[in-house]
């Protein structure tokens, strides 16, 4: 089963993830994300936009593989592959 990181801060807003593996069934980005939203209520919403696709200061990767598709998250997660969830950095 695939394994889903992700940065510290977005533990803040979802406690239940921390301190624990997260591993969920392989498949497409959008149903690991799914999956673990079943784990932490809310988490797709803070992930994707009202049209599910990946809202703008948020990254991902597979393995060590940038996810190109934003909008249909149609990349494959395989069942020994890592998703890692992290947002990008801004400012001035």
């Amino acid at each position: 089963m695939p394994t889903v990181k992700m940065t510290g801060h977005l533990y803040r807003y979802f406690p239940t993830l921390e301190n624990r593996v997260i591993t969920v069934p392989a498949g497409s980005v959008a149903d690991v994300l799914r999956a673990v939203n079943e784990i932490a209520p809310g988490f797709t919403d803070y992930l994707l936009d009202d049209c599910g696709a990946l809202r703008r200061h948020v990254n991902l990767c597979v393995n060590e593989t940038i996810v190109f598709d934003r909008k249909t998250l149609a990349d494959h997660v395989p069942v020994e592959g890592t998703l890692f969830i992290f947002q990008s950095l801004s400012g001035g």
